[in-house]
């Protein structure tokens, strides 16, 4: 499977949750995610991310998700691969054993819907600010970048006030870190 995404900061979080019920995208309550991002071996913020695997090990309301995400044309266009683990440590312990490295630490409170085919995320980024990622999972060979494009095209459609941005959130937690 395939994850195609956009992204981007809000301005006006009220704003944005008042265009989404108008536009008949029902979310879910808030729920607390706790991400550790991983990196391969010798990869470091700045290089690029297209042909490297990069692991996530998610904490939510006590269940732990490993999902492995390989960039194809760019960030927000990725193979992933998903499972449930049973012991989030143990996990850890077996990435280190494979080479990864402990990149950044993610927690956000995240809100979900959907509209027709596209997963719609609300996210509150602790340290970072509020942010909308909108996302197709696919199983076929569209272009990704042009997915994107009909994303944003959905995203403009909805009349909030925001600002799209390529950086992935493990980017955008860093950088708020080191400034």
């Amino acid at each position: 499977m395939r994850e195609i995404e956009a992204k981007y900061r809000v301005t006006d979080l009220e704003a944005l949750l008042a265009a989404l019920d108008t536009a008949g995208v029902p979310l879910s309550a808030p729920a607390e995610q706790d991400d550790q991002a991983y990196a391969p071996a010798g990869w470091e913020f700045g290089m690029p991310r297209t042909g490297h695997t990069f692991a996530r090990l998610r904490t939510q309301n006590g269940l732990h998700v490993f999902t492995t995400k390989t960039p194809v044309a760019n960030a927000m266009e990725c193979v992933e691969h998903e499972t449930a683990v049973a012991d989030r440590e143990q996990m850890h312990l077996a990435l280190l054993r494979l080479g990864y490295a402990p990149a950044i630490r993610i927690v956000k409170t995240r809100r979900v819907g959907r509209a027709g085919e596209i997963a719609v995320c609300v996210d509150e980024l602790h340290g970072v600010g509020a942010f909308l990622e909108v996302e197709l999972t696919v199983d076929d060979d569209r272009d990704g970048p042009a997915a994107q494009t009909e994303l944003d095209a959905w995203v403009r459609g909805l009349g909030a006030d925001l600002e799209r941005t390529t950086d992935t959130y493990d980017l955008l937690v860093h950088t708020a870190s080191t400034n």
